[in-house]
Protein backbone atom coordinates (compact mmCIF):
# COMPACT_ATOMS: atom_id res chain seq x y z
CA UNK A 1 0.00 0.00 0.00
CA UNK A 2 1.43 3.34 -0.83
CA UNK A 3 1.74 5.29 2.44
CA UNK A 4 3.49 8.43 0.87
CA UNK A 5 1.84 11.29 -1.27
CA UNK A 6 3.20 14.85 -2.57
CA UNK A 7 1.20 17.77 -2.61
CA UNK A 8 1.27 21.45 -4.09
CA UNK A 9 0.72 23.17 -0.86
CA UNK A 10 0.62 26.58 -0.20
CA UNK A 11 2.61 28.37 2.92
CA UNK A 12 1.82 31.70 2.48
CA UNK A 13 2.38 34.38 -0.57
CA UNK A 14 4.03 33.13 -3.24
CA UNK A 15 5.01 30.08 -0.98
CA UNK A 16 4.35 27.50 -3.21
CA UNK A 17 5.92 24.09 -2.10
CA UNK A 18 5.64 20.64 -3.44
CA UNK A 19 5.91 18.44 -0.40
CA UNK A 20 5.59 14.81 0.73
CA UNK A 21 3.06 14.07 3.11
CA UNK A 22 2.26 10.27 4.71
CA UNK A 23 -1.42 8.94 3.73
CA UNK A 24 -3.41 7.51 6.37
CA UNK A 25 -6.16 4.44 5.63
CA UNK A 26 -8.39 5.13 3.60
CA UNK A 27 -11.62 6.55 5.66
CA UNK A 28 -14.71 4.93 5.14
CA UNK A 29 -17.62 6.43 2.80
CA UNK A 30 -14.36 7.51 0.74
CA UNK A 31 -12.41 7.32 -2.59
CA UNK A 32 -8.88 6.96 -3.13
CA UNK A 33 -7.74 9.09 -6.44
CA UNK A 34 -4.28 9.11 -8.07
CA UNK A 35 -4.28 12.61 -9.76
CA UNK A 36 -3.94 12.52 -13.71
CA UNK A 37 -4.14 16.00 -13.78
CA UNK A 38 -5.34 19.27 -12.71
CA UNK A 39 -6.27 23.06 -13.92
CA UNK A 40 -4.71 26.10 -12.55
CA UNK A 41 -7.46 28.82 -11.73
CA UNK A 42 -7.60 32.25 -11.20
CA UNK A 43 -8.45 31.85 -7.73
CA UNK A 44 -5.84 29.36 -7.46
CA UNK A 45 -3.16 32.47 -8.49
CA UNK A 46 -4.94 34.90 -6.25
CA UNK A 47 -4.19 32.05 -3.11
CA UNK A 48 -0.26 31.79 -4.82
CA UNK A 49 0.19 35.83 -4.72
CA UNK A 50 -1.62 36.80 -1.52
CA UNK A 51 -2.85 33.66 0.04
CA UNK A 52 -6.64 34.68 -0.15
CA UNK A 53 -9.13 35.23 -2.52
CA UNK A 54 -11.58 37.57 -2.09
CA UNK A 55 -12.53 37.40 1.62
CA UNK A 56 -10.79 34.10 1.74
CA UNK A 57 -7.54 33.79 3.95
CA UNK A 58 -5.52 30.91 4.02
CA UNK A 59 -4.68 30.50 7.79
CA UNK A 60 -2.96 27.06 7.25
CA UNK A 61 -1.15 25.02 5.04
CA UNK A 62 -3.36 24.44 2.23
CA UNK A 63 -3.03 21.99 -1.02
CA UNK A 64 -4.22 23.89 -3.79
CA UNK A 65 -6.29 22.98 -6.96
CA UNK A 66 -9.76 22.25 -6.96
CA UNK A 67 -9.88 21.60 -11.21
CA UNK A 68 -8.97 17.97 -10.99
CA UNK A 69 -8.92 14.18 -12.95
CA UNK A 70 -7.51 11.08 -12.34
CA UNK A 71 -8.43 7.17 -11.93
CA UNK A 72 -10.44 5.25 -8.98
CA UNK A 73 -7.44 3.50 -6.72
CA UNK A 74 -9.08 2.10 -3.84
CA UNK A 75 -12.94 2.47 -2.84
CA UNK A 76 -13.95 2.31 0.68
CA UNK A 77 -17.69 3.15 0.47
CA UNK A 78 -20.47 1.71 -0.92
CA UNK A 79 -20.14 3.45 -4.08
CA UNK A 80 -22.50 1.79 -6.85
CA UNK A 81 -21.30 2.18 -10.77
CA UNK A 82 -17.43 3.31 -9.84
CA UNK A 83 -14.64 0.61 -9.54
CA UNK A 84 -11.10 0.51 -8.92
CA UNK A 85 -9.91 1.55 -12.44
CA UNK A 86 -12.62 4.09 -13.29
CA UNK A 87 -11.47 7.46 -14.84
CA UNK A 88 -13.35 10.19 -13.59
CA UNK A 89 -13.53 13.77 -12.98
CA UNK A 90 -13.86 15.18 -9.53
CA UNK A 91 -16.44 17.99 -8.26
CA UNK A 92 -14.71 19.92 -5.74
CA UNK A 93 -18.36 20.56 -3.92
CA UNK A 94 -18.79 18.42 -1.12
CA UNK A 95 -22.52 19.22 -0.02
CA UNK A 96 -24.35 18.31 3.23
CA UNK A 97 -27.73 17.36 1.09
CA UNK A 98 -29.53 18.27 4.47
CA UNK A 99 -29.61 22.13 5.13
CA UNK A 100 -31.95 24.18 3.65
CA UNK A 101 -30.47 25.58 0.08
CA UNK A 102 -29.80 21.67 -0.42
CA UNK A 103 -33.73 20.97 -0.25
CA UNK A 104 -34.50 23.78 -2.46
CA UNK A 105 -31.88 22.38 -5.06
CA UNK A 106 -29.25 25.46 -4.68
CA UNK A 107 -26.56 22.81 -3.30
CA UNK A 108 -23.74 25.22 -4.38
CA UNK A 109 -25.49 27.35 -1.54
CA UNK A 110 -25.35 24.78 1.29
CA UNK A 111 -24.56 25.38 4.11
CA UNK A 112 -22.16 23.25 5.47
CA UNK A 113 -20.21 22.88 2.13
CA UNK A 114 -16.41 22.19 1.60
CA UNK A 115 -14.75 22.92 -1.41
CA UNK A 116 -11.53 21.51 -2.37
CA UNK A 117 -8.51 23.94 -2.11
CA UNK A 118 -10.30 26.59 -0.63
CA UNK A 119 -9.75 28.38 2.56
CA UNK A 120 -13.46 28.77 2.82
CA UNK A 121 -13.37 27.47 5.97
CA UNK A 122 -11.55 26.56 9.15
CA UNK A 123 -9.77 24.06 8.80
CA UNK A 124 -9.44 24.34 4.92
CA UNK A 125 -10.47 21.66 3.01
CA UNK A 126 -7.42 20.61 1.07
CA UNK A 127 -7.38 20.53 -2.66
CA UNK A 128 -6.33 18.21 -5.22
CA UNK A 129 -3.12 18.91 -6.17
CA UNK A 130 -1.80 16.28 -5.05
CA UNK A 131 -0.46 12.46 -6.27
CA UNK A 132 -3.05 10.82 -4.22
CA UNK A 133 -6.63 12.51 -2.56
CA UNK A 134 -9.42 11.52 -1.38
CA UNK A 135 -13.21 12.01 -2.29
CA UNK A 136 -16.51 10.59 -1.54
CA UNK A 137 -18.33 8.68 -4.14
CA UNK A 138 -20.96 11.79 -5.03
CA UNK A 139 -17.85 13.85 -5.86
CA UNK A 140 -16.43 11.63 -8.98
CA UNK A 141 -17.93 11.55 -11.84
CA UNK A 142 -16.92 8.82 -14.26
CA UNK A 143 -15.81 9.44 -18.00
CA UNK A 144 -14.81 7.17 -20.64
CA UNK A 145 -11.20 6.39 -21.31
CA UNK A 146 -10.99 8.08 -24.04
CA UNK A 147 -11.39 11.15 -22.63
CA UNK A 148 -7.67 13.17 -21.54
CA UNK A 149 -7.24 13.67 -18.22
CA UNK A 150 -6.85 17.02 -18.81
CA UNK A 151 -10.14 17.74 -20.53
CA UNK A 152 -11.81 15.73 -18.14
CA UNK A 153 -10.25 18.15 -15.39
CA UNK A 154 -12.04 21.00 -16.67
CA UNK A 155 -15.56 20.40 -16.02
CA UNK A 156 -14.88 22.47 -12.89
CA UNK A 157 -14.31 25.64 -14.92
CA UNK A 158 -16.83 24.86 -17.73
CA UNK A 159 -19.75 24.13 -14.95
CA UNK A 160 -18.76 27.68 -13.21
CA UNK A 161 -19.31 29.12 -16.93
CA UNK A 162 -22.70 27.13 -17.55
CA UNK A 163 -24.36 27.87 -13.75
CA UNK A 164 -23.15 31.32 -15.02
CA UNK A 165 -25.11 31.60 -17.90
CA UNK A 166 -27.95 30.08 -16.50
CA UNK A 167 -27.89 33.43 -13.86
CA UNK A 168 -28.44 35.27 -16.61
CA UNK A 169 -31.91 33.29 -17.48
CA UNK A 170 -32.98 32.83 -21.62
CA UNK A 171 -30.30 34.24 -23.39
CA UNK A 172 -31.41 32.96 -26.83
CA UNK A 173 -30.68 35.88 -29.80
CA UNK A 174 -29.40 38.28 -26.86
CA UNK A 175 -26.25 40.20 -27.14
CA UNK A 176 -23.71 39.47 -24.42
CA UNK A 177 -20.71 41.41 -23.42
CA UNK A 178 -17.84 39.28 -21.62
CA UNK A 179 -15.95 41.37 -19.41
CA UNK A 180 -12.07 39.20 -18.68
CA UNK A 181 -11.23 36.95 -21.29
CA UNK A 182 -9.14 34.35 -18.79
CA UNK A 183 -9.96 30.96 -18.68
CA UNK A 184 -13.90 31.25 -17.01
CA UNK A 185 -14.73 34.10 -19.48
CA UNK A 186 -13.86 31.78 -22.89
CA UNK A 187 -15.73 29.46 -21.25
CA UNK A 188 -18.85 31.76 -20.68
CA UNK A 189 -18.18 32.76 -23.89
CA UNK A 190 -18.34 29.31 -25.21
CA UNK A 191 -21.45 28.67 -22.98
CA UNK A 192 -23.19 31.71 -23.93
CA UNK A 193 -22.91 30.52 -27.29
CA UNK A 194 -23.97 27.01 -26.87
CA UNK A 195 -27.04 28.43 -24.92
CA UNK A 196 -27.53 30.43 -28.14
CA UNK A 197 -26.97 33.82 -27.71
CA UNK A 198 -26.90 36.74 -30.33
CA UNK A 199 -23.55 38.83 -30.81
CA UNK A 200 -20.86 38.25 -28.60
CA UNK A 201 -18.55 40.79 -27.71
CA UNK A 202 -15.29 40.45 -25.52
CA UNK A 203 -13.17 43.11 -23.25
CA UNK A 204 -10.14 43.12 -21.56
CA UNK A 205 -7.20 45.33 -20.79
CA UNK A 206 -4.82 42.76 -22.52
CA UNK A 207 -3.99 41.84 -26.07
CA UNK A 208 -3.19 38.29 -25.84
CA UNK A 209 -6.11 36.74 -24.30
CA UNK A 210 -8.58 39.13 -26.61
CA UNK A 211 -6.86 37.30 -29.59
CA UNK A 212 -7.78 33.83 -28.40
CA UNK A 213 -11.39 35.34 -27.81
CA UNK A 214 -11.30 36.37 -31.62
CA UNK A 215 -10.21 32.62 -32.46
CA UNK A 216 -13.12 30.94 -30.34
CA UNK A 217 -15.24 32.92 -32.38
CA UNK A 218 -15.89 36.22 -30.85
CA UNK A 219 -18.04 38.66 -33.17
CA UNK A 220 -16.51 41.57 -31.56
CA UNK A 221 -13.16 42.30 -28.86
CA UNK A 222 -12.27 45.34 -27.09
CA UNK A 223 -8.99 46.14 -25.42
CA UNK A 224 -10.28 48.48 -22.57
CA UNK A 225 -6.50 49.35 -21.42
CA UNK A 226 -6.62 52.26 -24.01
CA UNK A 227 -9.95 53.53 -22.60
CA UNK A 228 -13.49 53.15 -23.05
CA UNK A 229 -14.66 54.74 -26.12
CA UNK A 230 -15.69 51.64 -28.00
CA UNK A 231 -17.70 50.27 -24.96
CA UNK A 232 -19.48 53.66 -24.80
CA UNK A 233 -20.50 53.38 -28.42
CA UNK A 234 -22.07 50.48 -27.56
CA UNK A 235 -24.01 51.51 -24.41
CA UNK A 236 -24.94 54.38 -26.28
CA UNK A 237 -26.40 52.01 -29.50
CA UNK A 238 -28.48 49.98 -26.75
CA UNK A 239 -26.71 46.95 -28.14
CA UNK A 240 -26.10 44.85 -24.81
CA UNK A 241 -28.38 42.70 -23.24
CA UNK A 242 -26.34 40.71 -20.77
CA UNK A 243 -22.71 41.84 -19.42
CA UNK A 244 -20.91 38.75 -17.47
CA UNK A 245 -18.62 40.67 -15.17
CA UNK A 246 -15.47 37.92 -14.76
CA UNK A 247 -12.27 40.26 -14.75
CA UNK A 248 -13.09 40.34 -10.50
CA UNK A 249 -12.52 43.96 -10.26
CA UNK A 250 -13.78 47.10 -9.41
CA UNK A 251 -13.73 48.65 -12.99
CA UNK A 252 -15.04 45.94 -14.52
CA UNK A 253 -18.21 45.62 -12.67
CA UNK A 254 -18.44 49.68 -13.33
CA UNK A 255 -18.10 48.63 -17.15
CA UNK A 256 -20.77 46.00 -16.75
CA UNK A 257 -23.08 48.25 -15.45
CA UNK A 258 -22.03 51.04 -17.85
CA UNK A 259 -22.59 49.32 -20.77
CA UNK A 260 -25.79 47.23 -20.85
CA UNK A 261 -28.80 48.35 -21.50
CA UNK A 262 -32.25 49.74 -19.96
CA UNK A 263 -33.51 46.54 -18.44
CA UNK A 264 -30.34 44.76 -19.10
CA UNK A 265 -28.60 42.08 -16.83
CA UNK A 266 -25.11 42.05 -15.39
CA UNK A 267 -24.08 38.69 -13.82
CA UNK A 268 -21.10 38.84 -11.55
CA UNK A 269 -18.81 35.84 -11.66
CA UNK A 270 -15.30 36.92 -10.95
CA UNK A 271 -14.42 37.13 -7.32
CA UNK A 272 -13.76 40.82 -6.24
CA UNK A 273 -11.15 41.70 -3.60
CA UNK A 274 -12.45 41.50 -0.39
CA UNK A 275 -14.12 44.46 1.66
CA UNK A 276 -16.48 46.56 0.07
CA UNK A 277 -15.87 47.78 -3.17
CA UNK A 278 -17.77 51.28 -4.76
CA UNK A 279 -21.16 50.44 -7.00
CA UNK A 280 -22.95 52.96 -9.28
CA UNK A 281 -26.15 51.60 -7.42
CA UNK A 282 -28.36 54.89 -9.59
CA UNK A 283 -27.58 52.85 -12.72
CA UNK A 284 -28.60 49.99 -11.67
CA UNK A 285 -32.01 51.69 -10.11
CA UNK A 286 -32.43 53.89 -12.86
CA UNK A 287 -32.04 51.72 -15.89
CA UNK A 288 -33.87 48.35 -13.78
CA UNK A 289 -30.69 46.44 -13.96
CA UNK A 290 -30.88 43.02 -13.09
CA UNK A 291 -27.66 42.65 -11.21
CA UNK A 292 -27.04 39.05 -10.07
CA UNK A 293 -24.45 36.69 -8.30
CA UNK A 294 -23.38 33.66 -9.50
CA UNK A 295 -21.49 30.95 -7.19
CA UNK A 296 -19.40 28.08 -8.23
CA UNK A 297 -22.14 25.85 -9.95
CA UNK A 298 -24.62 23.03 -8.58
CA UNK A 299 -25.84 19.88 -11.59
CA UNK A 300 -23.85 22.26 -13.78
CA UNK A 301 -21.03 20.10 -13.04
CA UNK A 302 -22.28 16.76 -14.60
CA UNK A 303 -23.53 18.88 -17.56
CA UNK A 304 -20.19 20.25 -18.03
CA UNK A 305 -18.83 16.24 -17.74
CA UNK A 306 -21.26 15.22 -20.28
CA UNK A 307 -20.78 18.19 -22.67
CA UNK A 308 -17.08 17.33 -22.70
CA UNK A 309 -17.33 13.57 -23.40
CA UNK A 310 -19.56 14.86 -26.70
CA UNK A 311 -17.34 16.97 -27.71
CA UNK A 312 -19.99 19.46 -27.84
CA UNK A 313 -17.59 21.69 -25.89
CA UNK A 314 -14.05 21.45 -27.04
CA UNK A 315 -12.40 22.61 -23.40
CA UNK A 316 -8.73 21.60 -24.76
CA UNK A 317 -8.68 24.75 -26.90
CA UNK A 318 -7.81 26.59 -24.22
CA UNK A 319 -5.03 24.79 -22.88
CA UNK A 320 -1.73 26.32 -23.71
CA UNK A 321 1.00 24.75 -21.07
CA UNK A 322 1.37 21.35 -19.62
CA UNK A 323 3.52 20.86 -16.39
CA UNK A 324 4.11 18.39 -14.13
CA UNK A 325 3.16 18.13 -10.56
CA UNK A 326 6.58 18.06 -9.07
CA UNK A 327 7.21 21.30 -11.22
CA UNK A 328 3.94 22.91 -9.90
CA UNK A 329 6.08 26.30 -9.11
CA UNK A 330 7.04 27.00 -12.21
CA UNK A 331 3.64 26.39 -14.04
CA UNK A 332 2.14 28.93 -11.23
CA UNK A 333 4.51 31.57 -12.24
CA UNK A 334 3.89 30.40 -16.45
CA UNK A 335 -0.19 30.69 -15.37
CA UNK A 336 0.40 33.87 -13.83
CA UNK A 337 1.58 35.47 -17.21
CA UNK A 338 -1.33 36.05 -19.50
CA UNK A 339 0.69 37.20 -22.16
CA UNK A 340 2.56 33.88 -22.69
CA UNK A 341 -0.62 31.21 -21.22
CA UNK A 342 -4.23 31.35 -21.33
CA UNK A 343 -4.31 27.36 -19.10
CA UNK A 344 -2.13 25.92 -17.96
CA UNK A 345 -2.32 21.96 -16.95
CA UNK A 346 -0.33 19.95 -14.30
CA UNK A 347 -0.14 16.37 -15.25
CA UNK A 348 0.66 12.97 -13.02
CA UNK A 349 4.32 12.77 -12.38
Amino acid sequence: MIDRAIAATLFGPEDLRVVEHPLGPLAPGMVRVRFGAGGICGSDLHYFRHARTGDFVVTSPLVLGHEVAGEIVEINADAPGLAVGDRVAVNPSRWCGQCARCAEGRANLCEKIYFMGSASKTPHMQGGFASLFDATPAQCVKVPHAVAYKAAALAEPLAVSLHAVARAGDIAGRNVIVIGAGPIGLLTMLAARLKGCGELTVADIATAPLAFASKLGANRTINLFGGDDELKALAADKMIDVAFEISGTAAGLAAAIASVRRGGTVVQVGNLPGGQIPVAANAVMAKEINLNGTFRFGAEFNEAVDLIVSGDIDVLKLVTAERPLSSARDAFALAADRSQSVKVVLTGD
